[in-house]
């Protein structure tokens, strides 16, 4: 509850701004876009661009454009960098894409568009940008449907973080595991040798990562 509470505050004080600075339509239609950013994000990183490139932010008193979306659009600079890519991205590659904005079912999301911006600017082959750019364009595919590897070499994953979640997902299955053994135990399904062998080595294995957590800590 508390994320939409969260939400709706910043909804509403959006609207507030829009109110606000209704005598400088400029500025109040960029705060329009931001409120109504889920359901149209072609229309903000248009806006955003725009913003970014005539330095209108510096005109509006702030001291940098990520300043300006901070504090006047509540967004993070990441989110504007990505929605000012994407868009970028789109005229140069796509722009029949953008001919109808308001259409945004037929858009891939700007997270799916950023991703396939650092896709061509990487090492895959032709054929795999190709595939990636058919499955993001014409598809509107998001980012979790390419393939991992393909994903792992556009977007490597830290070593570091990919062992903890390794870690994770083994605690999670033995942990698991183990409850369906004692749930289990009385149905004959496993036998009895099987369940106890199988019980041993998982408290092991639990047990093991429980001291590899406290080496690291």
């Amino acid at each position: 509850m508390k994320p939409k509470r969260a939400a709706h505050s910043v909804t509403e004080q959006l609207a507030s701004s829009e109110e606000r600075f209704e005598n400088d339509p400029e500025r109040a239609s960029v705060i329009a876009c931001a409120r109504r950013f889920k359901s149209s994000w072609v229309e903000l990183a248009a806006e955003l661009s725009r913003v970014k490139r005539e330095r209108t932010w510096k005109r509006w008193g702030f001291e940098s454009f990520e300043d300006y979306g901070r504090i006047e659009l509540h967004m993070r600079r990441e989110t504007m960098e990505k929605l000012t890519g994407s868009f970028a991205f789109l005229q140069r590659r796509a722009p029949k894409m953008l001919e109808n904005p308001t259409l945004e079912t037929k858009l891939p999301s700007y997270q799916a568009v950023d991703w396939l911006r650092r896709a061509e600017e990487s090492n895959l082959p032709a054929a795999t940008k190709e595939e990636v750019r058919r499955m993001v364009v014409d598809e509107g595919a998001p980012v979790h449907r390419i393939p991992r590897e393909v994903r792992e070499i556009v977007t490597p994953i830290d070593p570091e973080v990919r062992a903890k979640r390794a870690t994770a997902g083994l605690r999670n299955v033995a942990t698991r595991l183990s409850e369906l053994l004692s749930e289990t135990a009385g149905d004959g399904a496993v036998p009895a040798n099987v369940r106890e062998a199988l019980a041993k080595n998982l408290a092991a294995l639990l047990r093991a990562l429980e001291q590899a957590d406290a080496a690291a800590a």
